[in-house]
C-alpha cells in the first residue's frame, strides 16, 4: 500500500511497507514502515521510520537515526545516531547527534510523550527523560540529561540538566 511521489530517488536498499512518500523525496538504504515522509525530505543510509511517523517537508534524517510514533515538523534535522520516540517535534529544530528519548516510564509499558518546540536546539548526546518539553528556542548543552522543562529560549546544561540562561525568543 505504498505510495511514493514525483522526482523521488529510492534506494539502492530502501525497504518501504505502507509508507506515504510526497513529491521529491530521497530514502538511501533506509526502512519505512507504516509512515509519512512529506515532500522534499531526505532520509539514510541506514535509518529507520518505525510505525505512526510523520515527516514534514526539507527534512533531513541521517545514518543510524531511528524514529518510531513521531512528528517532526519541516526543515528539522536529525543528522545521525539519534532515537526519537513518542515525540512531537517543531519546524527548524536541530537534533544533535546521539540525541535519545528516553520515554519508557513504568511497568505497564506506558509512553510518556516529548515535545520539542520549533527553533529548538538539542545538543549532541542529549538525553530527554519523558515526559518532558523544550521550549521554542530553548537550547540544551552537549551530554545533558533533561528531566524537567526546559523554557522557551532558555539554556540548560549538566546532569541532570538546570537551565543557566534566558534569552529572547525571536531575537
Amino acid at each position: 500500500a505504498s505510495r511514493i511521489g514525483r522526482g523521488c530517488v529510492i534506494g539502492p536498499q530502501a525497504h518501504l511497507v505502507d509508507a506515504l512518500i510526497g513529491d521529491g523525496v530521497t530514502v538511501v538504504a533506509s526502512t519505512i514502515v507504516q509512515s509519512l515522509m512529506d515532500d522534499g525530505s531526505r532520509i539514510g543510509p541506514y535509518s529507520r521510520l518505525r510505525p505512526g511517523s510523520r515527516i514534514g517537508r526539507e527534512v533531513e534524517i541521517g545514518n543510524f537515526a531511528e524514529v518510531k510514533n513521531t512528528t517532526i515538523g519541516d526543515g528539522t534535522k536529525v543528522h545521525h545516531k539519534s532515537y526519537l520516540g513518542d515525540a512531537t517535534i517543531g519546524a527548524r529544530v536541530n537534533i544533535g547527534a546521539g540525541t535519545v528519548t528516553c520515554n519508557l516510564r513504568d511497568r505497564t509499558g506506558k509512553k510518556w510523550p516529548t515535545v520539542i518546540e520549533d527553533e529548538a536546539f538539542i545538543g549532541s548526546d542529549t538525553m530527554l527523560i519523558a515526559p518532558v518539553r523544550i521550549g521554542r528556542g530553548a537550547t540544551t548543552g552537549a551530554g545533558s540529561v533533561v528531566t524537567k522543562d526546559v523554557p522557551p529560549g532558555a539554556v540548560a546544561v549538566g546532569v541532570p540538566a538546570r537551565v543557566i540562561r534566558h534569552t529572547e525568543v525571536g531575537r
